[in-house]
């Protein structure tokens, strides 16, 4: 795959019933972001056919407590994703959400992509009033980089808590993001509205 031009990408919402058409491209994505050494919960070599399965399984996710995009190319292939999981379950956690699967095919990372859709994320929390955001990423990696970079403040690391796409394991580094653009601190202030 050719890297796209930037400008030539197209972020957009995928609802949940338009999870099925989408499934093999997004499984495509999957196993090739697996294979290139990216941990997002996958052991390499991943079979086609199981990455398809865990698409669809998304269904009721995105139909519930969650949104997703992805990044089509100018000839309309998905070359990234990311999802939106929204505010906690409990009643003193519906101010946070959570940032899974952050995806960029490999032919395609370099270009902003994956920050554009972080960026894409975070606009959705914001429109639906969450105040802190988390993430989870492998310590070292590429992702942890763009991560500070785009204002998330490092949160602690977790020893061997996964294993890589090898098998191998590694530390998870811990991030957060207020939304307001102040600072994390450390508890204590006021709830927002």
């Amino acid at each position: 795959m050719t890297r796209p031009a930037l400008q030539d990408c197209r972020i957009s919402p995928l609802a949940a019933e338009e999870l099925a058409d989408a499934a093999p491209a997004l499984a495509a994505l999957l196993a090739a972001t697996v294979d290139a050494g990216a941990s997002v919960g996958f052991l390499a070599p991943l079979d086609p056919a199981a990455a398809e399965e865990w698409w669809r399984g998304r269904h009721i996710v995105l139909a519930t407590t969650a949104s997703m995009w992805v990044a089509r190319d100018a000839d309309e292939r998905i070359v990234g994703t990311i999802q939106l999981h929204h505010g906690g379950q409990m009643p003193n956690g519906r101010h946070r959400g959570e940032i899974a699967k952050l995806m960029v095919h490999p032919g395609t990372r370099g270009g902003g992509l994956g920050r554009r859709l972080l960026e894409t994320a975070e606009t959705e929390a914001r429109r639906r009033g969450l105040a802190v955001l988390i993430l989870d990423t492998e310590t070292g990696s590429p992702a942890e980089k763009m991560y500070a970079s785009a204002g998330w403040t490092h949160c602690g690391v977790i020893p061997d808590f996964a294993q890589d796409a090898s098998g191998m394991l590694q530390s998870t580094t811990l991030f957060a993001k207020r939304l307001d653009g102040t600072r994390l601190g450390s508890g204590g202030r006021p709830a927002l509205g």
